[in-house]
């Protein structure tokens, strides 16, 4: 059984998987989504779910640098609440902060151009996330 890693976003999410062992987070796609028009891309979700057999769902939680949860931390939270519902799977909230700007550096240390890390940067960040996660574990 797999862990998907999820980053979050008002208009993306990034998706990630983890191998079968939980060693290593691969980056599987962008998800586009539409907070304003309730368009969270819990079909997609669950279709990964069912495809990659996961058994838990890690979601990125952006707290404040002092710790404290602001509006994006309580979307991740709603967000985790509706995926726990909707799969039936434990989702795991695991604190994010610089994942983004970690994933900013590597893509611009790979030299990666503007254009092209802005299609990235949330798959790379999910990744991140899940990463985090997995090392936490073994």
């Amino acid at each position: 059984m797999r862990t998907m890693g999820l980053d979050v976003g008002s208009k993306t999410v990034g998706v990630a998987v983890s191998d079968e062992l939980g060693w290593t987070a691969q980056g599987l796609k962008t998800l586009k989504i539409d907070e304003e028009k309730n368009e969270f891309g819990f079909e997609e979700i669950g279709q990964l779910i069912k495809e990659y057999e996961v058994s838990k769902v890690v979601i990125g939680l952006p707290k404040n640098m002092n710790g404290s949860i602001g509006p994006r931390g309580e979307a991740s939270q709603r967000f985790a609440a509706e995926v726990e519902t909707r799969f039936a799977v434990p989702a795991v909230l695991w604190d994010e902060r610089l994942t983004t700007m970690a994933a900013e550096r590597v893509l611009l240390e790979a030299d990666m151009s503007r254009k092209k890390r802005k299609k990235v940067i949330d798959k790379m960040a999910a990744v991140l996330i899940l990463q985090g996660y997995l090392d936490s574990k073994n």
